[in-house]
């Protein structure tokens, strides 16, 4: 994100005297004064008089001993903190005495609203809050519609409306959404889904969650549709009647800048298409909000599903079980004992064992139960140690080592004789060949798939140090490769063969050694 040159500036990191008043020695009758002032500025009185507010500490008696002149010392340091600001009271005064006594009235500064009004939402927050409104979707893509359609008729007032509209919803998404999520993974919240009383709420959570993915999955096409849509010249348009009916608003003090005003209203839009569209190859936030909500629902399902097997494994069927013990203990047969089991307990799980079989007869309606008794002995899950198995001794396997060898090396050298008559020739061409063997083919396939893969110069160095390089045919001629094992229809590509320098050499000094051995 693009940071504006003067947020870093002297003048924006200065330090805040307006909040000194928060932990300073006396802190507590300074936000008492403050917090009345900030009441009374509500209900539309900005002007109070020393006498008034003593009346109000005094009544709130925390402080005994508080008297009038400590009251105007609190609040000339306010003053001098730059809390409040004061004027003088001259116009009651009956003599010119009570003129000179200084009569003052106090109100409270810009800076010294917003901090009251930052500690008044302070003291309301009790966790991360947060909500997912859905319905904020079809507001924002509602707005960017209209900015497509209407934002080249658009007055300055209404397109200053519409942008304010349209932040503000994105804002709240964005922030409500953000709080909701962390207090899905707050300590105070795990431990909830660990208890028996979380299975009452799951089912209303899950819904509320899957209601916003929901109505998320339905705008969000919408929603990026609409930003695609919207070109930079139509947004430079926006954005200007956007700024000037900001600067045509009338004020007491100091208007905005129109250049930062319309880089402030540049950064806004970027946020939202970053939001929704991602930048470069970075994910959108809206996705990863997706993702971050379709996990919680998974979570709560599995803390559900936990919380319900923790019930059933802890189930006593101690009572169940006396009951069908006594059934079987009235019975009188081992016949009816098997017919109580079957419907008790059903088919057991099958179990494949190995055996030998033991059957003494062919006949096919005797029961498992006639059937002679096999002994099979099974391997104990204990964890102790079992009894130490004799070690067997390590196989040879050197007769498969020399076949496997002398098969590698017979196909070396099968490459190597392929290779030197591809020297002989130096140049051939997929027409020019006659039948081949399979090995034969898939060497040559596998030659054309290097020099394909080996960039614009598509050729590539063998071990052996032969360059093999590879033409494709001009007009795309084609050509059928026989091979043993079949036809294959391919292009008439040109194939050339020529040892390195380093292999040329190498190949000469051998041939000289060989020589000068025979001589």
């Amino acid at each position: 994100m693009s940071v504006k040159e003067d947020s870093l500036s002297a003048q924006t990191l200065r330090g805040i005297p307006e909040l000194k008043y928060v932990n300073a020695d006396n802190v507590v009758r300074y936000r008492a004064i403050m917090r009345f002032f900030y009441l009374e500025y509500k209900r539309l009185r900005y002007w109070l008089r020393p006498e008034e507010i003593f009346d109000a500490m005094s009544a709130a008696s925390l402080w005994p001993g508080y008297t009038l002149e400590m009251c105007q010392q609190d609040l000339e340091q306010l003053a001098q903190w730059q809390n409040l600001t004061s004027r003088h009271e001259g116009g009651r005064s009956s003599t010119l005495e009570e003129y000179l006594k200084k009569k003052l009235q106090y109100c409270l500064r810009p800076y010294s609203i917003e901090i009251e009004r930052m500690l008044e939402s302070l003291e309301k927050v009790t966790g991360y809050g947060g909500s997912l409104e859905a319905s904020l979707f079809d507001t924002i893509a509602e707005k960017l519609f209209a900015i497509r359609l209407d934002a080249v008729e658009l007055e300055p007032e209404a397109a200053l409306q519409l942008w304010k509209s349209l932040y503000e919803s994105f804002v709240k998404l964005h922030e409500n959404a953000a709080d909701y999520m962390a207090s899905l993974h707050t300590a105070k919240a795990e431990e909830m889904m660990v208890t028996d009383a979380f299975l009452l709420f799951k089912e209303k959570l899950t819904d509320y969650l899957q209601h916003f993915v929901q109505a998320l999955q339905r705008s969000s096409y919408s929603i990026e549709g609409h930003l695609l849509q919207i070109r930079e010249p139509v947004m430079e348009l926006f954005l200007e009647r956007v700024a000037a009916g900001e600067l045509n608003r009338p004020r007491l003090e100091d208007g905005p800048d129109k250049e930062e005003l319309l880089e402030e209203l540049r950064q806004g839009w970027g946020n939202i298409r970053r939001w929704f569209l991602g930048s470069g190859s970075a994910a959108s936030e809206l996705t990863m909000l997706e993702r971050a909500t379709k996990d919680a629902i998974a979570r709560i399902v599995r803390s559900a599903i936990r919380i319900q097997e923790r019930k059933r494994s802890g189930m006593s069927r101690k009572k169940e079980l006396e009951h069908l013990a006594s059934w079987f203990a009235r019975l009188e047969s081992i016949e009816d004992a098997h017919r109580l089991g079957a419907h008790a307990f059903g088919l057991f799980r099958t179990r494949h064992l190995q055996g030998e079989d033991l059957r003494t007869t062919d006949r096919s309606d005797q029961s498992s139960w006639e059937e002679q008794s096999m002994l099979r002995r099974l391997r104990s899950r204990s964890r102790k140690r079992s009894e130490r198995s004799v070690s067997d001794s390590v196989t040879d396997h050197g007769a498969r080592k020399q076949r496997e060898r002398e098969a590698y090396q017979a196909r070396q050298a099968e490459e190597r004789r392929g290779i030197e008559r591809m020297l002989r020739l130096k140049e051939l061409s997929i027409s020019e060949l006659g039948p081949v063997t399979a090995q034969e083919r898939i060497r040559l396939l596998q030659w054309i798939g290097r020099c394909m893969t080996a960039g614009t110069r598509r050729s590539f160095v063998t071990a052996e140090g032969v360059r093999i390089t590879l033409q494709k045919p001009e007009h795309g001629e084609r050509a059928l490769l026989q091979a043993e094992d079949g036809e294959l229809e391919m292009a008439d590509y040109r194939l050339s063969f020529q040892l390195t320098e380093a292999a040329s050499s190498e190949l000469e000094l051998a041939e000289r050694e060989e020589e000068e051995a025979r001589r």
